[in-house]
């Protein structure tokens, strides 16, 4: 069974709901991805997903596609 990880993405540029859902989808139809909660304030994805899948820079990929920026802490 591969392993389940967590991750938490901080997004710059999401300014309302709209934003937060766009973020969401582009994640959701990320390869490998179980589960997406993103918020305004904080700026953020928490993001599920199968490491076996998919990454966290194929992930940050899908929000920057999505016209958004990440924020590498």
């Amino acid at each position: 069974m591969t392993a389940m990880l967590t991750t938490t993405i901080k997004i710059k540029g999401m300014t309302c709901m709209g934003c937060v859902n766009s973020v969401k989808n582009a994640l959701k139809n990320a390869t490998g991805v179980i589960q997406v909660d993103a918020s305004l304030n904080p700026p953020q994805a928490a993001v599920q997903y199968d490491q076996a899948s998919t990454n966290i820079d194929l992930l940050k990929e899908a929000i920057i596609d999505a016209g958004f920026e990440v924020v590498d802490a």
